[in-house]
């Protein structure tokens, strides 16, 4: 009966219900290390205040998309197999003629992930899928928009082993939004460091090099 109990209390802090009965590994990185390292470093008392994760959004404008639906067919499927569920198709919100576009085509997919979703995506993205990027040389530590958001551009979806590369039409391009609550772009990047997502040194090394 004491065992049910503990896999009801696990399933809670999941937050999904889940029968994983163990948190992500990130997720527990974040409350055991980065949660802690978090409080010292900025001096915060409230555990609630600390920066979190709040959300990941994955986006995929595809162009072509109003001429050949196929391609969005494809896209919907790959980005379904990232994400781990059915995204949503963005539309054009206005029309543009020299694009030959008109307002409510589709023209992309896109889908936001939280919870567990977030945590193993990010995991995925951080173990898996940047280190098979062709010369990397890390993340730019400037691309946070003022509000401690973080987007990172990819331009070969096929970096995710998820993608069926023999069913794939393609590489595909698409933007990784990572969001967080911090009041700070300062507070997200240390968060973002500490989760192990590879930033440069900083710029100026960057250009020296």
């Amino acid at each position: 009966m004491a065992k049910k109990k503990k896999g009801a209390e696990t399933k809670a802090a999941n937050g999904n219900g889940s029968s994983v009965g163990v948190l992500p590994r990130l997720n527990l990185q974040y409350r055991n290390e980065v949660l802690p390292a978090l409080m010292k470093e900025f001096d915060i008392s409230n555990v609630m205040s600390v920066p979190r994760l709040e959300k990941i959004v994955l986006n995929m404008g595809l162009g072509e998309a109003s001429r050949n639906i196929k391609i969005l067919d494809a896209a919907v499927v790959e980005m379904a197999a990232l994400g781990g569920q059915q995204p949503t198709i963005t539309r054009a919100r206005k029309s543009i003629a020299a694009f030959k576009l008109r307002q409510g085509v589709p023209i992309g997919c896109r889908v936001t992930l939280r919870r567990e979703r977030m945590w193993e995506f990010l995991d995925r993205l951080i173990s898996v899928a940047l280190p098979r990027v062709r010369d990397f040389r890390g993340l730019s530590p400037t691309s946070f928009d003022g509000r401690g958001d973080y987007t990172l551009g990819v331009q070969d979806h096929l970096i995710f082993p998820e993608v069926d590369y023999s069913k794939n039409e393609g590489s595909k391009g698409m933007n990784v939004t990572i969001v967080t609550s911090a009041d700070a772009d300062e507070q997200a990047l240390y968060l973002l460091r500490g989760l192990g997502m590879p930033f440069r040194a900083d710029t100026d090394q960057e250009e020296a090099s």
